[in-house]
């Protein structure tokens, strides 16, 4: 509760609206009140813990219930909205809102089983938002994911893994220039991009944007550069046009706060 009363505190003047998007790690109670409370009108999906109540609710749902989604690696993902009433001991008429769950049910295509020999995996997300249920789910799964998807990309794509240094304040400066680089990676991908590399990686950026000049290659005894082909030309152009097109004011503020966040971890690092 501290760590979000902290976040909500530090978010800019003018904000009228928060959602929040989480995995089960935030399926606590308290947090579910706080999020509910009229002053605060936080909308939410997160990931519910599942419950044997739950579950048997869920395995109770009828063939019709189910959604179908389209097949995605191998598996066929479902979703139906379930009537479950948490045990959080609130029974009042006048809750401040009515939560909603939503279940997931994944099953493999042909019909194989799971890696623990189930045939079927359960989920739920539990909201306060309205609205269509698959939508929700959609939006929810919209998060920066597991955060062990990050803690990949940071050491094994860029440099985090990779400490310059046996002093603690220099690596906490390398580390957090290496989610800078991360954070900035992602707003180039959102921005200057096209849609089919919003999900695009720190290495195949590297390959498609940033690595373009030329290849030097060897075949057959010989040895060949082959340079940009006119689609990659096109795209560093096409990125290019839509950085020149922001706001210079916009630019020119987020390059001042990455420069004052370096200077400043410099400035506080204990040993250098």
């Amino acid at each position: 509760m501290r760590f979000l009363e902290r976040t909500v505190a530090s978010l800019p003047p003018g904000v009228t609206q928060i959602f929040v998007q989480g995995d089960s790690a935030l399926y606590e109670q308290e947090v579910l009140a706080c999020f509910e409370q009229p002053e605060h009108g936080i909308g939410y999906a997160i990931s519910s813990d599942m419950t044997p109540p739950l579950r048997a609710k869920i395995g109770r749902l009828p063939e019709s219930a189910w959604q179908r989604e389209r097949a995605d690696h191998g598996a066929i993902p479902e979703s139906a909205e379930v009537s479950y009433v948490p045990e959080d001991g609130d029974h009042r008429k006048d809750r401040p809102c009515v939560r909603r769950y939503l279940a997931i049910r994944i099953r493999p295509c042909q019909g194989e089983r799971f890696a623990d020999c189930s045939t079927v995996k359960h989920f739920a997300i539990v909201t306060n938002r309205e609205g269509d249920g698959l939508t929700l789910i959609r939006w929810h799964r919209e998060k920066a994911g597991t955060v062990e998807h990050t803690h990949h990309v940071l050491k094994n794509e860029l440099a985090a893994a990779a400490l310059p240094s046996g002093k603690f304040g220099v690596n906490a400066a390398w580390v957090r220039l290496n989610v800078l680089t991360c954070n900035l990676l992602s707003a180039l991908k959102r921005v200057a991009l096209p849609g089919e590399l919003s999900e695009a990686r720190p290495k195949r950026l590297g390959f498609l944007v940033f690595n373009t000049v030329g290849t030097v290659i060897q075949h057959a005894r010989c040895t060949l550069l082959r340079l940009t082909t006119a689609a990659q030309q096109a795209l560093v152009a096409l990125a290019r046009s839509h950085i020149l097109a922001l706001s210079p004011r916009s630019c020119l503020t987020a390059c001042g706060a990455a420069l004052r966040m370096a200077s400043a971890l410099l400035d506080e690092s204990p040993n250098g």
